[in-house]
C-alpha cells in the first residue's frame, strides 16, 4: 500500500561557498598562494593590481528587455530551480554528475629530479666484475635494501625468492659472498642485516687505532652488554679502564645507525615552513602581524566591468551579446565572492591568533614554556565566538614566528592538571620541568621514573609514575638505563 505524507524538517547545510571558505582558512601560506594563483588563472575577472572601476554595479540583472524574446530575464527564468530539487522520475542525465571541485582532486607533488638511493647503489655495482648469475643476485640484494639501508630478510627467504621470481638457483653461501661485496658499497654500513653488523662494517673501514679496535671487539663480542649499557660488565670482560671504554664508546657514537638516510639523493620531499604570523615584543607589549603573503590586493578587473557598462549603454542587444554578458556576470560574481572570502580568511586568521597570543601572553613575553597556560580549542572558540572546528583549522596547519623561534600554533594547546596549590597548570609546563630535571641529572646515575615522580611531587606536581613514563615517552627520552653514561 502506497502512502503519501508531508514531513517538516529543519536541517543545516553548508553552501559550496562556505565549504570553500573553510578550505581557504585551513591552507597555510604557501598552499594559499597556489590556490590564489589557480583562481586568477581560471577567472580573468580577478586582478591583483589596483585599477579604476574596481567596484562593479550589478545592474545587469535588473535590466528590462521586454522587446526581445531572448532577453536576460527570460534566460534566467528558463532555469527552474525546483526541477533540481524534485525526486520524481529522475532522467538519466540527472544521474551522472560533474559536481566535484578542483580542490577535491588528489594531486601528487612531483619528486625532485636526481638519482635515487637504489640507483646510486646499482651504479656502484657496475664497477665490479660479475658473471650473469652473480649480477642478478647482487641487484636482487640491492633491491632488498630498505630506506634505512638495511636488508631485513633472512638469506633463506632471499634464496627462495631468487628461485621463484628470478629463476636463479643458488646457495646461501653464494648469496653471503655477494652480500660481502654489497657491504663495500657507499654509504658505509649499507646492506647490513642488523644494527650490530651495520656499526661493525663502518668501524672496519676506519683506520685501526686502539679505541677503534676496542670498539670493534665490543660490537663483535659484547654487543648485548653495550646496547643495555652494562658498562661494569664491559670493564671486567675486556679488562680496561673507564677512559678506554669512554674513548671506544665515543667512536661508536659517531657512527651512523641509518646509512640509507645519509644519502642526499634519496629524493625525499623537503618541507619549507613559512610563518603565517609574526609576534614581536615592542616596548614590553606584544605586536601581532599577519604575513603579507596572506593578504593580497585583489580587485575586480576594470575591463570586465567596462564590458558590462558597454552592454548597458547599447540600445540593440544581440543574442551573442547576451550570451557573453551572462558569462561576464558569472565571472564577476565569482571574483567578488573570492575577494570577500580572502578578506574573511585574513580576518579569521588574525582574530584567532590574536586571541591565542593574549591568552598565552606570559609565555610570549618570556619564552619560558613553563608559563604556558592550559588551553584547549574551546577556550579560544568561546572567546572569539567562532566554532571549534574553525579554530582547529587555524591551529593545525599554521606557524607563528616568535622571538623564540618558529612554532606550530597547535603546540600552544594543552590539557590541564591541578598542582598541590589547587591551581590549574598546563601539561606542557610539567613536561618542560620533567625535561629540565632529566637534563640536570647525573648521567652516571640517571633518575628512574619513580624518582622523577617523587621529585616532581616535591616541586608541587603530584603525578603518578606511569604518567611520568607517558610524558617521558612523548618527549622521546629513553628510560634511565639507556641514559646512563660513564
Amino acid at each position: 500500500m502506497l502512502k503519501q505524507q508531508l514531513n517538516f524538517k529543519l536541517s543545516q547545510k553548508l553552501s559550496p561557498q562556505q565549504i570553500q571558505l573553510m578550505k581557504l582558512i585551513q591552507l597555510p601560506t604557501q598552499a594559499f598562494e597556489q590556490r590564489l594563483k589557480q583562481e586568477m588563472e581560471e577567472n580573468p575577472a580577478l586582478d591583483d593590481r589596483k585599477e579604476k572601476g574596481d567596484e562593479y554595479e550589478d545592474t545587469f540583472s535588473n535590466e528590462n528587455t521586454d522587446d526581445d524574446d531572448y532577453g536576460t530575464e527570460k534566460i534566467e527564468a528558463e532555469i527552474n530551480v525546483d526541477e533540481y530539487l524534485s525526486d520524481d522520475e529522475i532522467p538519466n542525465y540527472r544521474l551522472s554528475t560533474n559536481n566535484y571541485s578542483t580542490d577535491d582532486e588528489e594531486k601528487s607533488v612531483p619528486y625532485a629530479s636526481g638519482t635515487s638511493f637504489h640507483q646510486h647503489l646499482i651504479n656502484q655495482l657496475n664497477t665490479y666484475r660479475f658473471d650473469s648469475e652473480e649480477r642478478e643476485i647482487a641487484e636482487f640484494l640491492v633491491g632488498s635494501i630498505d630506506e634505512s639501508g638495511y636488508i631485513r630478510r633472512s638469506l633463506s627467504d632471499i634464496l627462495d625468492d631468487l628461485a621463484f621470481t628470478q629463476n636463479v638457483y643458488t646457495t646461501e653461501e653464494k648469496i653471503e659472498s655477494i652480500l660481502q661485496i654489497v657491504h663495500q658499497l657507499d654509504p658505509a654500513g649499507v646492506g647490513a642485516r642488523n644494527l650490530q653488523e651495520c656499526l661493525w662494517i663502518q668501524l672496519d673501514r676506519k683506520e685501526t687505532t686502539i679505541p677503534i679496535k676496542l670498539a670493534s671487539n665490543i660490537l663483535k663480542k659484547a654487543f648485548d652488554h653495550f646496547s643495555k649499557k652494562h658498562y661494569d660488565k664491559l670493564l671486567v670482560k675486556f679488562d680496561i679502564t673507564e677512559d678506554d671504554l669512554k674513548d671506544a664508546i665515543e667512536e661508536i657514537e659517531h657512527l651512523n645507525p641509518k646509512p640509507g638516510g645519509a644519502y642526499a639523493g634519496n629524493n625525499r620531499l623537503i618541507e619549507h615552513v613559512v610563518p603565517d604570523f609574526t609576534i614581536r615584543i615592542v616596548e614590553g607589549e606584544l605586536e601581532l602581524t599577519l604575513n603579507g603573503r596572506n593578504a593580497p590586493e585583489l580587485h575586480v578587473s576594470s575591463e570586465y566591468n567596462n564590458m558590462l557598462q558597454g552592454y548597458k549603454a547599447s540600445k540593440e542587444k544581440s543574442k551573442s551579446q547576451k550570451d557573453a554578458v551572462l558569462f561576464i556576470k558569472q565571472k564577476l560574481d565569482a571574483a567578488k565572492w573570492f575577494i570577500e572570502a580572502v578578506k574573511q580568511r585574513q580576518q579569521t586568521l588574525f582574530i584567532t591568533m590574536s586571541a591565542i597570543m593574549h591568552y598565552q601572553k606570559s609565555y610570549f613575553l618570556s619564552g619560558d614554556e613553563r608559563n604556558l597556560k592550559p588551553m584547549i580549542l574551546k577556550d579560544i572558540a568561546d572567546e572569539i565566538n567562532m566554532d571549534v572546528s574553525t579554530v582547529s583549522r587555524v591551529a593545525n596547519s599554521k606557524y607563528v614566528d616568535t622571538p623564540y623561534g618558529t612554532k606550530l600554533i597547535k603546540e600552544f594547546f594543552s590539557e590541564s592538571m591541578t598542582n598541590d596549590q589547587g591551581e590549574e597548570v598546563s601539561t606542557r609546563e610539567i613536561k618542560k620541568i620533567l625535561e629540565i630535571t632529566i637534563g640536570d641529572e647525573d648521567k652516571k646515575k640517571p633518575l628512574t621514573d619513580e624518582k622523577l615522580a617523587k621529585m616532581l611531587k616535591e616541586k608541587g606536581y603530584p603525578i603518578a609514575r606511569r604518567t611520568v613514563a607517558k610524558y617521558r615517552e612523548q618527549l622521546d627520552i629513553p628510560v634511565a638505563r639507556l641514559r646512563k653514561k660513564i
